[in-house]
C-alpha cells in the first residue's frame, strides 16, 4: 500500500472526482448540491480535510439562500465510501448553522433497503429530526424529474444503468436478490474512479 496523501493531495482528489458540485435548480427554484457517494474515497480521506473542503469550496458557493441536495448513492461499497457514523457525525456538526437552516430537501437516488434500514436505526442520531424529514427517496431517476429540472442536473451512466437493472430484477430494491458487487458492502467494482485511484497505491 503507499504512503497516505497529503492533505492538499486529498483536496485535488475530491475536484478532480467532482464528489460535489453545485448546479442546476430543482422545480421549487433552489440550487442542488450533488454529491455523488460513489466517487467519495473514504479510505483516502481524512474528515479534517473534508470539512476543510466543504467550508471553503462549497458552503460559500450556497451563499444564503435555501438549497437542495441530491444525493446519488448508486453502487455506493461501504469499504470505499462510507466514511463511518463517527465521522458522520463529526462532518454533520460542523455544518455551519445557517447552511442547515438553508437546506430545505435531500433527494436519495437508489438508497437501497440497506440504507434505508441505516438510516431508520441512526438517522435519528446522527442528524436533527429536521434534516431526517427533509429526506425524499428516489427508487428511480425517472422520478427525479418530478422534483428536479431535468436538464439542469448531471446524472453520471452508471446511473442510468442501475435503473435498468433494476427493471429486469425489481426485487433487489428491497434486498431480496443480490446486486453482486453493488451490494452495499461488497467488493468494490473497478470502473470505480476510486477503486482506480486506490489500485495505484498497491505494490
Amino acid at each position: 500500500m503507499c504512503a497516505p496523501i497529503s492533505d492538499l493531495e486529498q483536496e485535488e482528489l475530491l475536484e478532480k472526482l467532482e464528489v460535489f458540485k453545485i448546479k442546476g435548480r430543482d422545480k421549487h427554484g433552489r440550487k442542488i448540491l450533488r454529491i455523488i457517494g460513489k466517487f467519495f474515497p473514504a479510505r483516502l480521506m481524512s474528515v479534517e480535510v473534508l470539512k476543510k473542503y466543504l467550508e471553503e469550496r462549497i458552503f460559500p458557493k450556497l451563499g444564503k439562500k435555501k438549497f437542495a441536495v441530491l444525493y446519488v448513492h448508486t453502487d455506493v461499497q461501504r469499504s470505499e465510501n462510507f466514511p463511518g457514523i463517527s465521522g458522520l457525525r463529526s462532518i454533520y456538526d460542523a455544518i455551519p448553522a445557517n447552511v442547515k437552516d438553508n437546506l430545505e430537501a435531500v433527494y436519495f437516488i437508489h438508497p437501497g433497503l440497506q440504507a434505508r434500514l441505516f438510516l431508520a436505526t441512526f438517522g435519528r442520531f446522527l442528524f436533527n429530526a429536521g434534516l431526517y424529514g427533509k429526506l425524499r427517496y428516489i427508487s428511480r431517476v425517472d422520478f427525479l424529474w418530478e422534483n428536479v429540472r431535468r436538464n439542469e442536473v448531471e446524472i453520471p451512466e452508471f446511473v442510468f444503468d442501475h435503473d435498468e437493472d433494476l427493471e429486469y430484477r425489481p426485487m433487489m430494491d428491497y434486498g431480496l436478490e443480490s446486486d453482486h458487487a453493488r451490494v452495499y458492502g461488497g467488493a468494490p467494482t473497478m470502473d470505480s474512479p476510486v477503486t482506480t485511484y486506490s489500485m495505484r497505491c498497491i505494490s
